[in-house]
């Protein structure tokens, strides 16, 4: 439909200007001629800084938000959002990560497949985009999709050709989230391993997962590093301590150092195959290693620094979410009974401050997994086949319209479309140039994944995707 209108409003323009000849390309020069302008003329935009990147333009901005998109009385916010502008000729990719705003130009996959403009969100509550008051209730995927909503509203007389929306992990999720609440905004949807966990209380999925992935020899090396950490907790807890008062880490929120090494080292075998190839499975220590071997192991895969205060409290915002509408996996480790002190610790009320009240919302996610089962169109799942988080993975019905679901063999947490067999690759990439609008400029080929730009080595690194059993 979108294309249909914009078709018929492009003839209608052509009709119109028979004759006009430069005056015409005059108009459109001018029309053209500082974006900046025509960006900071939105009521709400300002900017931040302008940063020189080649090829492009690329703005760090600030847009007024409602703190509550059903009463926008309420009280406002700054919302950061960043624009790589290659020409409004263009199609959009919408990218947002789900956490903060990267203030370095990157280009997605996306955008690099379709030559396109990209506008990211910084996802509201991560600082600086947090109200003040903050009022933690207005954290919501709702009110978040609003977000991007009205953000799209506001540009996409700016940027008019096709729009599509992008997002790995937690920025898959969000992606889903704003397709399922404002279905008409896009062209298209492309969400990169992207959990779905529609049952919280239910976390068989997980559990099958770890009992099945890679070979039976890794995994019994992982369980066994991973019970002889436990084993070794008082002098790696020591360890742990000294270190956190040589780098000045604390430990408020977490409650102490042992509490937080005890989900440091839970975290580890998830942690591993989220984003270790299992190439690395020749490098699990054994379990009669040196403590030495066995702590290094365990802060290059886990992280002892991020359990501290000054690692958690970023993601203080992701937590709270997870702990009231999108869930947290909880899975068994029977190989680990007797050694842990603090059952049921590594879960989202740990990790936000007690004041900040939390109470789950089961119908939010089968809310979501039933709209894209039953409504979804145009919208493109990729999985890795050795991620944890694709254990409960978003699935399409027979009613879904042109959408489709795969899985990178062999990949983790960092899967994309590069990474699909050559032809899911294939029908993945033209799904996107079809959505985006654009003309396939290269040679037909299932080898490689077909785009519209030159590799760039700056632009097209990967925004990192976030680790240590968090998506």
């Amino acid at each position: 439909m979108r294309k249909a209108l914009r078709w018929l409003l492009s003839l209608v323009v052509l009709i119109g200007t028979v004759g006009i000849g430069t005056a015409s390309a005059s108009a459109e020069s001018a029309e053209h001629a500082d974006i900046k302008q025509r960006l900071l003329a939105i009521p709400g935009m300002s900017l931040i800084e302008e940063k020189p990147v080649d090829g492009y333009r690329f703005f760090l901005l600030n847009y007024e938000q409602p703190v509550d998109h059903r009463n926008p009385e309420a009280g406002t916010f700054q919302q950061r959002l960043s624009i790589l502008h290659k020409h409004v000729d263009r199609p959009t990719v919408f990218f947002t990560s789900g956490y903060n705003l990267s203030t370095q130009p990157r280009r997605s996959e996306p955008t690099q497949i379709v030559d396109g403009n990209q506008v990211s969100m910084e996802y509201r509550f991560f600082t600086p985009s947090r109200p003040e008051p903050a009022d933690w209730s207005k954290l919501t995927i709702w009110q978040a999709a609003s977000d991007q909503h009205r953000i799209h509203d506001a540009l996409e007389d700016v940027y008019d050709q096709n729009w599509v929306a992008t997002g790995g992990s937690k920025g898959g999720m969000t992606a889903t989230y704003y397709r399922r609440f404002y279905p008409y905004d896009m062209d298209g949807t492309i969400a990169y391993v992207a959990p779905n966990n529609v049952d919280d209380r239910d976390d068989r999925a997980y559990d099958e997962f770890f009992a099945t992935v890679g070979t039976e020899k890794c995994r019994t090396a992982l369980n066994a590093v991973q019970r002889e950490a436990f084993v070794r907790r008082d002098e790696m807890v020591e360890r742990y301590r000294q270190q956190a008062e040589a780098e000045g880490w604390t430990f408020d929120l977490i409650g102490d150092v042992d509490r937080a090494y005890e989900v440091v080292v839970l975290d580890l075998v998830y942690a591993f195959w989220q984003y270790q190839p299992e190439t690395e499975c020749a490098n699990v220590p054994a379990a009669d290693a040196s403590t030495d071997e066995i702590w290094n192991f365990v802060d290059a895969v886990s992280g002892f620094s991020f359990y501290t205060d000054q690692g958690l409290t970023p993601y203080v915002p992701y937590y709270y979410q997870a702990g009231t509408q999108m869930g947290n996996p909880d899975m068994e480790n029977a190989h680990l009974d007797g050694l842990l002190r603090y059952p049921g610790i590594n879960a989202p009320r740990s990790f936000v401050p007690e004041d900040i009240p939390m109470e789950f919302e089961r119908r939010a996610m089968r809310d979501i997994d039933r709209w894209v089962r039953k409504h979804s169109s145009e919208m493109l799942f990729v999985n890795g086949e050795n991620d944890p988080w694709g254990a409960e993975p978003f699935r399409v019905g027979k009613k879904a319209d042109d959408s489709y679901v795969f899985t990178a063999p062999g990949a983790n947490h960092g899967a994309d479309i590069a990474s699909l067999k050559d032809g899911e690759r294939r029908i993945a990439t033209e799904a996107l140039l079809d959505w985006a609008d654009v003309e396939n400029e290269q040679p037909e080929t299932d080898t490689a994944t077909k785009r519209l730009t030159e590799p760039d080595r700056k632009l097209d690194k990967q925004v990192e995707r976030q680790r240590t059993f968090r998506p």
